[in-house]
């Protein structure tokens, strides 16, 4: 017959609480109360206690004939204190005087006190207490399912139960691909005969990648919601505990859980804190790889017939451990990218619904001005135009809170108690002028959507807006050469104009550093080193972390034709304000006293005769 190990665990913990319970009670008996009854009792010569009854002090007196030790108490500045001296003999004399000052006087009647009661209520009484508050204690922490001290190993996942989510594949826009992917999944929980008719079996789990923001939990929700399943979600990082082996025995839990309740869906966000790639260095209380272990062992072992499909989101899938993304684990790889153009639109259209908006709101226009936006940072659009709304005192938000909110998003709220001098605005608006017509004066250049040089939070004293026309995938050598020249553009006019320079180029030298540099060691657009790998870009989901991968030698030659791709834009740049300088001035002028110009307005005085 086998014992379950969960019946043992009650009793291992009562057994604890057992043993606390009678070291505290020994050391409470042998060494605190002694000290403590000690401590309230002042030691006195007897000379002290003559003089204090003589002074008519002393209230009550009581003798100990066997320790020789008298114990009276007194009055001191309205307090009572107990005190004690020794005694050689009890005299005829001392007990005249005592009777003479009226004082109370006793003889302390020992005692023989039984071996058994004292054991009783010195030791097992008190130890029975603090088991059974224990016991209590016990039973309370681990009926909490939630978490606690005393409820290690029991998973912390969220359960929402047949679409309580009340998200649906009507409520994700933009990412049409992945959803195709996953109605496949959907009908699967729904129709699971037709699958099994073929020999087909569904994938045990699907992983879904892309940036954060684009909806990957958003995703998996929609498809427990389209499925009317239960759907478990939790956390990579709640699997980690301070304890070793917690992880793991949270692993368990969780599927044992799934497997109750299947047909369901497990979600496991940020898989990749627990799903690391494995070293080789040996280490035997590793909290992660013991879970990731766990985790590898659940996915194999269960039976995805029953209907649990597992669902997990990262934005760093180059980091897992290969053993977790082949077939029969995670067969699926859901890409959750950037959304285009057509799926910008579709988000601002869905998140729209939620707010009070004019009729004639042109969301196209706006999702052109979001380009690169996530459909986090979408939903955040959306809102800050509500806002802006409400701030003027409006119901209903218009288009030019929707392009606002797309600044506000991009770079920061105005600032509005930041005054520029005069000086200064007048270098800012040749410097915002010198990038528009420097864009505007090339071919293949984004047209211009909005100049202003009203200071951000972000830190920007100016910018130029450049929106596409349409959604562009591929840049030509040309075209990125035509991006560079634009960033050095306000450099370049502030040295034409002012014969001077200023830190207001850093961001712009930043950016056409690194686009140079990318031609060189990832585009393959170098003459010198042809289609070779220079650099490699891992976490490309977070920003990209670029590595070199060559020598020193290579390094400095890269260096060096970097410096000669900006510095050929550069000069470029300064031709073509030097051949438009008449212009430059005339939209310096204009943006100086307006503060703001539009790219039609631009455009309008640029072809001016």
């Amino acid at each position: 017959m086998t014992t379950n190990p969960d019946n043992k665990k009650p009793q291992k913990v009562l057994a604890t609480y057992v043993i606390i319970a009678l070291v505290v009670t020994l050391v409470l008996n042998i060494f605190v109360m002694p000290w403590l009854m000690e401590r309230s009792v002042k030691e006195t010569s007897y000379r002290d206690f003559l003089m204090n009854l003589d002074a008519g002090q002393i209230k009550e007196v009581e003798f100990d004939a066997e320790s020789y030790t008298i114990y009276y108490t007194i009055e001191v500045n309205e307090r009572t204190q107990i005190c004690k001296t020794g005694i050689l003999n009890m005299s005829d004399e001392l007990i005249e005087r005592l009777y003479t000052s009226g004082v109370d006087f006793t003889s302390v009647i020992p005692t023989q006190s039984s071996p058994l009661m004292n054991l009783l209520f010195g030791f097992i009484l008190p130890m029975v207490i603090f088991a059974a508050i224990g016991q209590m204690l016990f039973k309370k922490m681990n009926s909490n399912m939630a978490g606690g001290a005393m409820s290690f190993g029991k998973s912390n996942a969220k359960v929402y139960v047949k679409s309580s989510t009340g998200i649906k594949f009507s409520d994700v826009a933009g990412e049409d691909e992945a959803k195709e992917l996953l109605t496949e999944i959907v009908d699967y929980l729904h129709n699971p005969e037709k699958y099994r008719e073929i020999g087909a079996s569904m994938p045990k789990g699907a992983l879904l990648v892309g940036p954060p923001g684009t909806g990957k939990t958003l995703l998996a929700k929609a498809v427990a919601g389209e499925a009317d399943v239960p759907f478990f979600s939790i956390s990579g990082s709640e699997f980690v505990e301070m304890f070793v082996g917690m992880g793991a025995a949270k692993v368990r839990d969780l599927f044992k859980q799934a497997n109750e309740k299947a047909p369901c869906i497990v979600f496991i966000d940020e898989i990749d804190t627990i799903g690391k790639k494995r070293d080789g260095n040996f280490s035997g209380n590793d909290e992660r790889e013991q879970t990731l272990n766990q985790l590898l062992t659940e996915m194999d072992g269960f039976d995805g017939s029953k209907g649990v499909v597992i669902l997990a989101a990262t934005n760093r899938p180059d980091s897992l451990d290969p053993a977790l993304l082949r077939p029969g684990r995670f067969d699926r790889r859901i890409p959750v990218e950037l959304p285009d153009l057509q799926g910008r639109e579709d988000i601002l259209r869905v998140h729209a619904k939620k707010i009070k908006i004019a009729d004639n709101v042109n969301f196209r226009d706006i999702a052109k001005a979001a380009s690169g936006a996530s459909g986090a940072e979408l939903a955040n659009i959306v809102n800050e135009a509500a806002l802006r709304a409400v701030r003027d005192g409006r119901c209903f938000a218009t288009q030019a809170d929707m392009e606002e909110s797309i600044e506000v998003v991009i770079a920061g709220y105005q600032k509005k108690n930041r005054v520029l001098s005069e000086k200064e605005k007048l270098i800012v608006s040749y410097h915002e002028i010198g990038h528009a017509l420097v864009a505007a004066m090339q071919t293949n250049s984004a047209p211009v959507h909005k100049i202003t040089i009203i200071p951000r939070t972000s830190g920007a004293l100016g910018y130029t807006m450049q929106v596409e026309d349409g959604e562009h995938f591929l840049m030509s050598k040309e075209e990125i050469e035509n991006k560079i020249a634009t960033f050095t553009g306000g450099r370049a006019a502030e040295e034409l104009i002012f014969h001077s320079i200023t830190t207001g180029a850093s961001n712009d030298i930043e950016q056409a550093t690194r686009l140079a540099r990318a031609m060189i060691t990832r585009y393959g657009m170098s003459d010198e080193f042809d289609m070779v790998a220079m650099e490699h870009i891992s976490n490309q989901y977070l920003g990209g972390d670029a590595s070199l991968a060559c020598s020193a030698e290579t390094q400095t030659q890269i260096d060096q034709k970097t410096v000669e791709v900006v510095r050929a834009q550069h000069e470029k740049a300064l031709k073509i304000l030097q051949d438009n300088i008449s212009k430059l001035h005339e939209l310096a002028k204009y943006l100086y006293e307006h503060e703001t110009i539009t790219g039609e307005d631009f455009m309008d005085i640029l072809l001016r005769k």
